[in-house]
């Protein structure tokens, strides 16, 4: 059983490190904030702000719990709900990067 937790976390840890990684990278080249967006001039600029928001997303969720609201206080369920889903999120992201990671070494 706690091979299997700890399994769980390293998959996560994976994902959220790709995501934030992923999301550094994608402000560093375009100069512009990665939000979660599905607007594009074209089909092909949709379908890239669909895959960057996948990738990204997890931690641009972790990033929207710990935003203040305009009397300058944080709400708790917010952050705890914004951190429950990009967990969740980045455990599939984990998953895809592990697949991919493995599947090119053959293992």
């Amino acid at each position: 059983m706690a091979n299997e937790f700890l399994i769980s976390l390293y998959i996560i840890a994976v994902g959220m490190a790709f995501a934030g990684g992923a999301t550094y990278f994608y402000q560093w080249v375009w100069k512009q904030e990665a939000v979660l967006r599905f607007d594009g001039a074209n089909v092909f600029g949709t379908a890239a702000h669909l895959m960057m928001s996948f990738v990204c997303g997890p931690f641009i969720m972790l990033n929207m719990g710990w935003r203040r609201d305009s009397a300058g206080g944080l709400h708790m369920s917010q952050a705890l709900l914004s951190a429950f889903i990009a967990f969740g999120w980045s455990f599939i992201i984990g998953l895809f990067v592990l697949y991919t990671y493995i599947g090119v070494l053959e293992l």
